[in-house]
């Protein structure tokens, strides 16, 4: 069933990118129950199997349906373009508990037996410790499964945001939704997200919408957010089908004997635009190490580099993507 939003004016002007920690954190949770998602983030649950097995998070389960309504509270748009997972949690251990309850009795509603369970009633009796207690277990998840590994998810994020941003550019608002996925129609004045559960409609009514890439949404698009929330977009992130690859796994032999293994490795991982410590990180070497193997590169025409926010971020040339056309 489509979700369909409707652009006034003004609404255009007011689109912006935005990436989100704590919607990361839900949907790393929500990924752990959903077989289907398994398949780009298997060394992913490898690496926090342990961690999670340790974690009861049925609280959440419990609020997330896979055919119904999903609490936006727990997962609001960012407040900025850069929030940090400690501002996010701090806005939703503060939302209202009447609107909490009104969110969380729509999702229990949608989950077979969920109102009238014992479980169900205790979490409606009492939203404001409720909240405190989901919001704790966030933060739990949070710590456990995916702050380790938030510098290399960031920067994939960041890199889809900056590519994004340059297609919005070149190619305008309608072509770029087409690109972001096929999910996305743009016909007159309206957006329309199709294979959504539930047949909604919503003006924007001069808010704008907010773009966010995700890791773990994957293979979906995730369309709403009722008020009093701004309405958004979650779109699956470019590149995470090489995310959790190894630096060798990447980097053909041949390659790594033309040009080294280290600046090898680090052409191989462009994949995406990244910056040094994203590189750094990713590859487990210093970042005076990748600093250099990059200016050799961008010396060398195999890379370019612009600035984006706070960092530079480096991506391969037409040469550069010639030489790694043997690479996973």
């Amino acid at each position: 069933m489509p979700f369909h939003l409707h652009f006034g004016e003004s609404d255009l002007l007011r689109c912006r990118f935005a990436l989100s920690p704590l919607w990361e954190t839900q949907e790393a949770v929500r990924t752990l129950a959903r077989p289907g998602r398994h398949g780009y983030h298997l060394p992913w649950l490898r690496r926090v199997g342990e961690a999670a097995a340790g974690l009861d998070l049925t609280p959440l389960w419990r609020l997330m349906p896979e055919g119904g309504h999903n609490p936006d509270f727990l997962c609001p748009p960012p407040i900025g373009p850069l929030a940090t997972f400690g501002e996010e949690i701090a806005a939703v251990r503060a939302v209202d508990p009447a609107v909490a309850r009104q969110d969380m009795a729509l999702a229990l509603a949608d989950m077979p037996g969920g109102l009238g369970s014992p479980a169900g009633r205790r979490m409606l009796d009492d939203p404001a410790r409720t909240v405190q207690e989901l919001a704790d277990l966030l933060e739990q998840a949070w710590r456990l499964m995916v702050e380790p590994h938030w510098p290399r998810l960031r920067a994939l994020l960041e890199a889809d945001i900056a590519y994004h941003s340059r297609r919005l550019a070149e190619a305008g608002f309608e072509r770029l939704l087409g690109e972001l996925s096929p999910q996305l129609r743009w016909t007159g004045s309206t957006l329309t997200v199709t294979g959504t559960r539930g047949n909604h409609t919503r003006a924007l009514g001069g808010e704008g919408l907010i773009l966010m890439p995700s890791v773990f949404v994957w293979p979906d698009v995730v369309g709403g957010y009722e008020p009093p929330w701004l309405p958004a977009v979650i779109y699956p992130a470019r590149g995470i089908g090489g995310l959790w690859a190894k630096a060798a796994d990447r980097t053909p032999d041949a390659l790594a004997r033309l040009l080294g293994r280290g600046r090898a490795d680090v052409l191989c991982a462009l994949g995406e635009p990244a910056g040094t410590t994203a590189l750094a990180h990713r590859l487990s070497l210093a970042p005076s190490s990748v600093s250099e193997h990059l200016s050799v590169l961008r010396a060398a025409g195999l890379l370019t580099s612009r600035r984006y926010g706070h960092q530079v971020l480096y991506e391969r040339t037409p040469l550069g993507i010639a030489l790694t056309a043997g690479a996973p």
